[in-house]
């Protein structure tokens, strides 16, 4: 393999190109899996490689690390993307790699991106795998467990990787400017706001030293100051990947947070997936879910709110929907929390699936014509506003068979609690009540 520190780099490639490692004493992060006692380690020290998934998100070192892999292993390595390849380049590469075999070489096969393979041309992979024509490794950006065969995946090893972290990030700058020796002085206050824009991506912490150090010398600077650097970190998106585990992971830290009464971080994940690129729709369904589920009865004000905010979005666009989107997310994370109403209606569901098709009863049928009277329909019906109180004590409204179900049990916060005690007195007034049509099955 070339050795990609050659000075004699292709006109045009980028720094975090030029700068791959060749060694594993150069290759920073990921010390979870490198660190020597380490599984992945031990296997790379012994030559003895088996097929795996790299997967993390984009500039943590997948592809730095495959073909570092290789490097050290001796292995021929041939690199296929899955944006660009198909099943012609993949009998190609199987072909290299027999005549690499015969020759007694083993073949690294990499293709990255490998969750864009659809699934024939991921079983493609798999007799080469199983008999070790090739070692496989795919890189990944997306979840393997959803994204790859589980053909593809019993075959391989699944190694997550961490975004780099800024301590990590300003030691790759650092080696970066070694490197380069160039003429430029960058100041370590610098350096720590290129790794913060970065946002634990290498190849854009490279990528941006590179356009200063650009930027620069174009000016005839020679210190990297704030004034240029400013120029180079326009604000950027977080991470975020609309529809990944990212997407799913700070959706369900935004309702965690609802739900915990926690409304400061509410309103930094919900700030965190706007930022990132997130539909506010999307986020304003969601906030619709928690208020119904998390808060409910204990103060249906929360659900008006959230539904207004929604209309707020649909209405007016950004910002003034998102500022009602923030209003309706404090608001909710303040609440008094209660999830009977969530309780009630999954029981509620879960029993009429798993109960026959019970009759209404014919005291609660409508009875609009005569015949239907005839038949005893809504005989016996006891109207409640005539009733004492309004209403009709030891009424019973399921069908027989389910007679006295209890689906909601209100908690004792918020206005909840003042709808428990109404449910109690209720009660007691079906106890007392000589005129029970039915058994009640519970209190």
């Amino acid at each position: 393999m070339t050795d990609l520190f050659a000075a004699a780099a292709p006109p045009g490639q980028p720094l975090a190109a030029r700068l791959r490692p060749s060694a594993l004493e150069d290759y920073i992060g990921q010390e979870h899996l490198l660190t020597p006692g380490k599984p992945l380690r031990e296997a790379i020290d012994a030559g003895q490689l088996h097929s795996m998934v790299l997967w993390g998100p984009p500039g943590v070192g997948k592809t730095s690390l495959a073909r570092l892999v290789s490097e050290l292993c001796d292995a021929h390595f041939i690199s296929l993307s899955a944006v660009l390849s198909g099943v012609k380049e993949i009998r190609q590469a199987i072909e290299e790699a027999r005549e690499q075999s015969r020759m007694g070489r083993q073949t690294i096969l990499f293709v990255d991106e490998v969750h864009r393979f659809n699934k024939a041309q991921q079983d493609a992979f798999l007799p080469f795998v199983e008999d070790g024509t090739v070692l496989f490794i795919g890189a990944t950006t997306e979840n393997p467990s959803f994204e790859l065969n589980s053909a593809l995946l019993s075959r391989t090893r699944v190694y997550r990787l961490r975004s780099l972290t800024e301590e990590a990030l300003e030691r790759i700058l650092r080696r970066a400017l070694q490197r380069l020796e160039g003429d430029i002085a960058v100041p370590s206050e610098q350096l720590a706001r290129i790794a913060v824009s970065a946002d634990g991506d290498a190849r854009r912490a490279l990528n941006l030293l590179e356009l200063a150090l650009e930027l620069a010398a174009a000016a005839e600077r020679a210190e990297l100051d704030d004034a240029l650097l400013d120029e180079v970190l326009v604000a950027g998106p977080r991470r975020f990947d609309k529809g990944g585990d990212v997407f799913h992971d700070q959706i369900s830290a935004l309702h965690k947070a609802v739900r915990g009464s926690a409304p400061d971080a509410a309103l930094y994940w919900m700030c965190r997936m706007l930022d990132g690129g997130c539909d506010p729709l999307y986020i304003a369904r969601r906030v619709v879910r928690m208020a119904s589920e998390d808060i409910g009865n204990a103060d249906p004000r929360a659900l008006t709110l959230a539904m207004d905010a929604w209309q707020v979005l649909e209405r007016l666009g950004s910002p003034e929907g998102e500022l009602a989107l923030a209003q309706a997310v404090l608001y909710l994370a303040c609440a008094p929390k209660s999830n009977a109403v969530y309780l009630a209606a999954r029981e509620a569901m879960a029993e009429v699936r798993s109960q026959p098709s019970h009759e209404v009863p014919l005291h609660l049928r409508n009875a609009p014509t005569a015949l239907m009277k005839a038949e005893g329909h809504g005989a016996d019906y006891r109207y409640a506003h005539d009733e004492p109180q309004a209403y009709a004590a030891g009424e019973n409204y399921f069908p027989p068979e389910l007679a006295g179900r209890n689906y909601y049990r209100p908690t004792d916060r918020g206005l909840e609690g003042r709808i428990r005690d109404k449910l109690a007195r209720l009660r007691e007034l079906d106890a007392a009540s000589p005129r029970q049509r039915y058994r009640r099955l519970s209190p």
